[in-house]
């Protein structure tokens, strides 16, 4: 009985093997044909190998090491009560150090790319090539929208290596990819992996449009390169979700086609010029599509157009719905926030809408929106001879205008300071200034920014 036993679990180990045999076999007629299609050498034993794509690719990819300082406040006014109650204790300046990824694509310009928040407010930026030479790095620019910075380095008695800008339009789900960084400090590190999703957003982050990745990224690999199999820059490493800190198999890169249009204003201007298209609307639910007469639930209904902005100049209206963008499916009042925020100042396009039923397409340029502002005498009385200003597309408020004899300028406000917060509550747009500047407050403290760094004053 026991021989029997044992036989018997024996034919089942055997049965075991010939199916993972069969299952690895139809695994490798389905990938290699991909392999052979990108032109992927093989190896002594006729397996593909990225090795000789690897090592072309890698030298181009270094790493970004910053170093600074946070300034945080004006020490005078440390001991004031009023400073106290408000602001609480003052935080310490401390220094901060940090390390990133990044891609170079410009060997003889020396022009390398990484994220903007691996460089952030950093003093000093030094890239730490394959060979361990460490050089001194310009900042030319960087938008924090997107996530990217051009750096450069002195390219003049350096061999370098540089990556091809590929086509990220052409990507598919599905398609190999392999990211490259410095997790952890792990210099010159390699993971594979496929592309997960195209168009990912929701992260909560500036203008989305990310490229979603299996291949492990990690802390440190920000600002590095994701490439395909033919050895071409598809995108630039930026985020990964996890709630550990750690690779759970979802990474994000930022795609090389919206890279290179960002690089070019980087390079022209420093930073990027963003248009507003000027509505205000909302999602399509089920419920407004049948309404509408969509087959599905897609698309933006203009609820208010601003005037003379991009859209009242195209012939926008209330109860528009906007279904496509240059053709691009909108399938949400995000999605076409992203697509717009993705072009710049001056760029044509046409949007596809449904008005009355008939569906109709008018064409719209951007413009550069134009700044809304309130006197500061009609926020309260301790700001008069000041001017707010409010910028739409960074959500941020500044004093455009401050008189040499006001309040706030003997408080030490001064013209071009931005206004992060008022009496411990965070502010970014004029409509939240009325319930924050309660006309009985005989002191107003601020924090303000300026040249990088915060401070506080009290206006009394």
């Amino acid at each position: 009985m026991k021989n029997n036993l044992w036989g018997i679990a024996g034919i089942h180990r055997v049965i075991n093997a010939l199916c993972l045999a069969v299952l690895l076999s139809g695994l490798w007629a389905a990938i290699l044909p991909t392999f052979a299609e990108a032109k992927i050498p093989l190896d002594s034993t006729g397996l593909p190998t990225l090795a000789p794509m690897l090592e072309r690719a890698v030298p181009a990819v270094v790493n970004i090491a910053v170093r600074g300082s946070s300034q945080t406040a004006n020490s005078q006014l440390f001991n004031d009560p009023f400073f106290r109650r408000f602001f609480g204790a003052p935080p310490a300046e401390r220094e901060f150090s940090g390390s990133g990824s990044g891609v170079i694509i410009d060997a003889k310009a020396g022009l390398v790319l990484s994220n903007h928040h691996v460089i952030n407010k950093a003093a000093e930026i030094k890239v730490l090539l394959d060979d361990g030479r460490e050089i001194d790095a310009e900042l030319l620019g960087s938008d924090a929208a997107t996530d990217i910075a051009l750096l450069k380095i002195d390219s003049a008695d350096l061999r370098l290596s540089e990556l091809q800008l590929g086509d990220s339009d052409g990507l598919r789900v599905g398609d190999f990819v392999v990211a490259v960084g410095n997790p952890f400090g792990f210099r010159q590190t390699v993971t594979m992996g496929i592309v997960s999703a195209k168009g990912r957003s929701g992260l909560g982050r500036g203008f989305q449009d990310f490229i979603q990745t299996d291949a492990s990224i990690n802390p440190g690999n920000s600002g590095g390169a994701l490439i395909n199999l033919r050895g071409e820059l598809v995108g630039i490493n930026s985020a990964i979700y996890s709630k550990s800190g750690g690779n759970i198999g979802i990474g994000f890169a930022i795609p090389v086609n919206l890279v290179k249009r960002v690089v070019a204003q980087l390079q022209e201007y420093g930073g990027v010029q963003r248009g507003l298209l000027g509505i205000v609307g909302q999602d399509i639910d089920q419920g407004l599509a049948e309404a509408f007469g969509l087959e599905r639930a897609q698309g933006v209904i203009v609820t208010r157009v601003q005037p003379n902005s991009p859209a009242e100049r195209a012939g926008l209206r209330v109860e528009d719905v906007i279904l496509t963008i240059d053709g691009d499916e909108v399938g949400n009042l995000e999605a076409l926030r992203n697509r717009i925020g993705l072009l710049h100042v001056g760029d044509g396009f046409n949007l596809r809408l449904l008005r009355g039923g008939k569906v109709r397409t008018v064409a719209a340029t951007l413009t550069a929106p134009e700044p809304i502002t309130q006197a500061g005498e009609k926020l309260h009385r301790l700001l008069a001879g000041t001017t707010v200003q409010e910028d739409i597309l960074a959500g941020t408020l500044t004093f455009s205008r401050v008189k040499k004899r006001s309040a706030a300028f003997r408080a030490g406000v001064r013209r071009g300071d931005k206004i992060l917060a008022i009496n411990r509550n965070p502010v970014s747009r004029i409509a939240q200034l009325p319930r924050l500047l309660d006309p009985r407050y005989r002191r107003l403290g601020f924090a303000i920014g300026r040249n990088g760094e915060q401070y506080y004053v009290v206006v009394e």
